[in-house]
């Protein structure tokens, strides 16, 4: 009843919001994703998107949608290697942003290594620069990770809204230097953020620097200053900083695929975890706080 090429355009579309983008990750025309997914709300009888030309939104019945669609590609995906024959194997290795600690990438791994066991998985968490770094050198075979402002380069899993975030009992004086809790270098949103501020003119001091989300994360909910964050993966207790504090905007970040050199089993296995994270990209974003909430804060 659903065509799988309709339900992975759909993903694409509902991970990135985009028809535009949708069309640049799948090699497509953007008349070709308007398509796709014309058919999948025909054979659905539902409305899955609320688009104008500003900005596309799921439905409910499209965010319903997202769970179907990943079930059925995947029982698709063991179901042409069973009878294919294909096996994969060898050893990928494997590089994750910090940005990605407190979300579902676990799951999305450990039904990759449930339907792939005989690929080696080789995991490296670290700050996206350095994944970027280590990349080129040829010491990793696939990275997820941030894209640098300007950069054209990666397989587009989503793109976000980066905000300044903090705990909610925390006051930004406008007189004084914005307190900052930063990534080292090379982290992207630590450049990002420096960058932005230099531009307003806008005075700042290092509050706190991890190489750790965790040990950001314990800083910024301890009061000691602002970081800037993927709107989509907020960790609990914290929360954007109220427009009334003044500081200037970030901007958008894209996080992406890219991959290694390597050719042979170590491609074949990239490419299907690649094929697995996009495919469950939407259960990698936690969802900004809710309107309710941001309302409570700005008057709060």
């Amino acid at each position: 009843m659903y065509d799988p090429a309709q339900l992975r355009t759909f993903l694409a579309v509902a991970q990135t919001l985009s028809f535009t983008q949708a069309a640049r990750r799948l090699g497509v025309r953007q008349s070709t994703v308007s398509q796709h997914v014309r058919r999948l709300e025909d054979a659905t009888g539902r409305q899955l998107f609320t688009r104008d030309t500003h900005r596309v939104d799921l439905t409910v019945d499209g965010e319903a949608m997202l769970g179907f669609a990943r079930t059925i590609l995947e029982a698709h995906e063991r179901a042409a290697a069973f009878f294919t024959g294909t096996r994969l194997r060898g050893r990928l290795r494997f590089g994750a942003s910090e940005d990605f600690v407190l979300t579902r990438l676990p799951e999305i791994l450990e039904s990759f290594r449930r339907d792939h066991p005989e690929v080696e998985l080789e995991l490296t968490v670290e700050l996206s620069g350095t994944l970027h770094q280590r990349l080129a050198a040829g010491r990793l075979d696939l990275v997820l990770a941030k894209r640098r402002v300007g950069d054209t380069h990666g397989e587009l899993v989503w793109q976000d809204a980066l905000d300044w975030i903090g705990t909610p009992r925390l006051r930004i004086d406008p007189d004084r230097p914005v307190p900052l809790v930063l990534f080292p270098p090379p982290g992207i949103t630590r450049a990002r953020a420096l960058e932005v501020l230099e531009e307003h003119g806008r005075a700042w001091r290092i509050a706190c620097t991890s190489t750790s989300l965790s040990g950001l994360i314990a800083a910024a909910r301890a009061g000691l200053g602002v970081m800037a964050h993927s709107r989509g993966l907020i960790p609990p207790g914290l929360v954007p900083v109220p427009a009334r504090a003044g500081l200037p905007e970030l901007g958008e970040v894209d996080f992406v695929l890219l991959h290694g050199h390597r050719r042979g089993r170590a491609q074949e296995a990239a490419d299907a975890l690649a094929a697995a994270i996009l495919a469950g990209g939407d259960r990698l974003i936690r969802g900004p706080i809710p309107r309710n909430d941001l309302a409570a804060i700005e008057n709060g």
